[in-house]
């Protein structure tokens, strides 16, 4: 006949036990306490850094505005005023007359400069008459200065809210100028459409392409970062695909709400 069971009651056994399983909880809460510490830090930090660049993209973009009003309204009349004041010099030495014609075309080219500039700070166009005429003039301006082919399309209605519409005209003209700059290529098409609630925006450049990832980990300054910045302020989502060699293409999806 079978006695009873013995039971294990040395209550040093259970003292290990528990220690081991309270040991085991402490490091295991110090290890998720830590993981969400540097999870939360990151995002902190990735926030911080989309708020300075948005803050440097505000400031740019007042700065921008008061320069291009400073130029349009008290430069430019300033050097009109000293045009006319010249012509009303009365001269009769032939030399004379030749120095104010002359100086009075330096006046013109540096009304013409100011202009340039203006609107290269802030289209006019885009206030008076919207985002596509705008871009349209960008274009022509550009195509006569550069040996670039840019072939530019629209479809849809295109009716960007006036706040958005300079994130937009920014975001093409740094990718037009970035592929000026680097991509050495010879062709250069943009497309804005509206489809099914959304602003579209494709780009597409026939030049040597880059590395994605790389370019993205290696910008130091505000190009690659304001693209992706500026979309984000539009709520939209940006997707570039390219292969060295073989050219690149931008895609922005804007939300029409």
């Amino acid at each position: 006949m079978s006695g009873p069971t013995p039971q294990n009651d040395n209550p040093m056994d259970d003292k290990i036990f528990y220690t081991t399983v309270f040991i085991s909880l402490l490091i295991a809460i110090i290890i998720v306490f830590f993981v969400v510490s540097i999870v939360l830090y990151h995002r902190r930090y990735i926030q911080l850094q989309r708020e300075r660049i948005v803050a440097e993209i505000t400031i740019l973009e007042n700065e921008r505005k008061r320069i291009a009003a400073d130029l349009h309204d008290s430069i430019g009349p300033l050097l009109s005023t000293i045009k006319l004041n010249l012509h009303s010099i009365g001269v009769t030495d032939p030399q004379d007359k030749l120095l104010i014609d002359r100086s009075s075309g330096y006046i013109d080219e540096v009304i013409r400069g100011l202009r340039q500039i203006s609107h290269n700070l802030l289209p006019a166009t885009l206030e008076r008459k919207g985002l596509t005429e705008a871009l349209r003039e960008f274009i022509r301006q550009l195509s006569a200065k550069e040996s670039l082919e840019i072939k530019f399309n629209t479809s849809g209605q295109i009716n960007i809210p006036p706040e958005k519409e300079i994130h937009v005209f920014r975001i093409i003209q740094e990718i037009a100028h970035n592929t000026l700059k680097h991509a050495k290529a010879t062709q250069l098409q943009i497309v804005l459409t509206r489809e099914s609630g959304f602003f579209l925006v494709l780009v597409k450049e026939n030049g040597i392409g880059f590395d994605v990832k790389k370019a993205r980990m290696e910008s130091s300054g505000l190009g690659m970062k304001s693209l992706a910045i500026r979309t984000d302020i539009l709520n939209g989502s940006l997707s570039i695909d390219s292969t060295p060699g073989q050219g690149t293409n931008y895609f922005v999806k804007i939300p029409a709400g």
